[in-house]
């Protein structure tokens, strides 16, 4: 049945197709635990890099489950790819499409391998079950463009009508750093979409297939009508921000700048950036996209419905082959950290129409820091991890401590597993006083993380917000900046290489405040200087309005 006679039909009733989308959620979350808890590398089942999506046969977003707002980026274009190159009437049930590149493949960088399945039933595709790991692998290479960043590839068949193909499992295999990890990983995403074929298989068991398909439709045309209602609500005009974008991987600063036009119910962004970079900090378009619909759902109506239907009254712009939105080859490794600013652009411009609704600007990064060496017998060895930071104050609230902000939400791998695992010693671990941003509510803290190499290792970080502030709201103000201390080791372009006993020290950004600094509770403020956030000689000078004791 085609989508314009199935439109054509009675229309569901909104109670099942309520009861349709909670099961769907609840298939894509389920999804998720499954492929954390059968999954080998630290990345994945202690940080949860990974994420899991249902898509409707056409290749449009169901649902996604609650982990990472940029791997939206890696599974938009994944389904399109997939159908343009295979038609529909030849792909069989056991299937399964692997795939990573960002140009040829939809996805947004190398790391984060998407894995495909079809549900079949009675012999028609519903649905498709998506998931995405980061393989932490691909280290020590350059990022001049994408032919360094690693093994690109399209969407083929990694199973046939069920059966492995085992050429093209080695063909990866033998292009990964770390191959018995990437094994187990990739069977831990194949468990997770097998999981996801049978819920929904045994979904439409119980409702019909043709309900469950309505409800999809449904479920879109209800994430549509939610958004151009908040949208709505929002005073039509034209709002603007800039701000800079700077990475130890390039000189100087970047100038970025978002062009908002709220119109009734739709909404126009367009950003301004200079050409893409020899760095991997570059963006493709669905990284763009992804940003975009994560950051406008958090600021129109976070309870919208994750599926494609959201995107529907929204209009993204930018130049082909500028860093948001990039043409082959450029590099695109380090790109969240680049979204992470995009969504303080979006936040800033939208701040001037709807300011109680927006927090001040977070750490602004997705600080990522890459350890690489080799075992006493030579293997290879990668240890990934990102750092949170601040997040920014609101209205009415202070900001987070410590935390991942926006487009990352990746979870803290505890230090004993990190020192189990890899020659490396966690020295401190700590939140950084002083590092929010003052206001009438406190932007949240900084992280600092300490690390000893009990081995030679080489070492690459990604962060930003180095010479730039995490900016305040409405009077807050700015938050602490990022400092990567190296000591002696030689440190340029976010690479340095570290000897047995030396020592790394990397502190994230804070967040900006909100308000009048004047205007705090002289009571936070007291508590601030006890929980020592701040020390009593700072918070006189911040707060004049606070008596403090000593």
């Amino acid at each position: 049945m085609s989508s314009v006679e199935r439109r054509n039909r009675a229309p569901i009733d909104p109670i099942t197709v309520e009861v349709i989308g909670s099961a769907l959620a609840s298939i894509t979350e389920e999804m998720g635990e499954a492929l954390v808890r059968a999954s080998h590398s630290t990345n994945i089942k202690e940080r949860r890099d990974c994420s899991t999506a249902l898509f409707d046969p056409s290749g449009a977003t169901l649902c996604q489950a609650e982990h990472i707002p940029m791997h939206l980026g890696s599974f938009i274009d994944m389904l399109p790819h997939i159908l343009k190159q295979h038609p529909a009437e030849g792909i069989r049930p056991g299937d399964v499409f692997v795939g990573n590149d960002a140009y040829q493949g939809g996805g947004t960088h190398l790391p984060d391998i998407v894995l495909a399945e079809p549900v079949f039933v009675d012999d028609v595709i519903v649905a498709w079950a998506v998931n995405t790991a980061h393989h932490a692998d691909f280290a020590d290479r350059g990022h001049a463009h994408i032919f360094q960043e690693g093994l690109r590839i399209p969407p083929i068949r990694l199973y046939r009508a069920g059966e492995l193909q085992q050429d093209v499992q080695a063909l990866i295999l033998l292009n990964c750093q770390v191959p018995r990890e990437r094994l187990s990983d990739l069977r831990a995403q194949m468990a997770a979409n097998r999981l996801g074929v049978l819920r929904l298989q045994a979904l439409c068991a119980k409702y019909g297939r043709e309900v469950v398909l309505d409800a999809g439709e449904a479920l879109q045309d209800y994430a549509e009508r939610k958004m151009r209602a908040g949208i709505e609500k929002i005073p039509d005009g034209t709002y603007r921000f800039s701000d800079v974008y700077e990475s130890p991987e390039i000189e100087g600063e970047l100038p970025l700048c978002c062009e908002i036009t709220v119109a009734g119910d739709t909404m126009h962004l367009h950003f301004q950036a200079p050409p893409q970079v020899r760095a991997g900090l570059n963006m493709t378009r669905t990284a763009l996209l992804a940003t975009v619909y994560y950051a406008v759902k958090c600021l129109v109506d976070p309870t919208v419905l994750p599926n494609a239907g959201l995107a529907r009254p929204l209009v993204v712009t930018a130049a082909e082959g500028s860093v948001v939105s990039c043409r082959f080859p450029a590099a695109v490794n380090g790109r969240c950290s680049t979204c992470q600013r995009v969504v303080d652009l979006i936040f800033g411009a939208l701040a001037q129409a709807v300011p109680d609704r927006v927090i001040a600007a977070t750490n602004g990064a997705n600080t990522s820091i890459t350890f690489s060496g080799s075992t006493p017998d030579g293997a290879p060895w990668i240890y990934l991890e990102t750092v949170g930071g601040g997040s920014g104050a609101r209205a009415g609230k202070d900001g987070l401590d410590g935390v991942q902000v926006h487009m990352t939400n990746t979870s803290n791998l505890p230090a004993e597993a990190l020192e189990t695992e890899y020659p490396l010693k966690l020295l401190r671990y700590e939140l950084v006083d002083g590092s929010g941003g003052v206001g009438t509510f406190r932007g949240g803290m900084a992280l600092r993380r300490v690390y000893r190499a009990e081995s030679a290792c080489r070492v690459r970080i990604d962060s930003s917000r180095l010479r730039s502030s995490p900016w305040g709201l409405a009077g807050g103000m700015e938050g602490a900046r990022a400092v990567i201390e190296s000591g002696d080791m030689p440190y340029a372009r976010g690479i340095l290489q570290m000897q047995a006993g030396e020592v790394l020290s990397v502190l994230t950004a804070g967040a900006g405040g909100y308000g009048p600094p004047e205007r705090r509770d002289p009571e936070a403020v007291a508590r601030d200087v006890a929980e020592g956030r701040l020390s009593p000689a700072a918070a006189r000078d911040a707060y004049p309005q606070a008596v403090l004791d000593g």
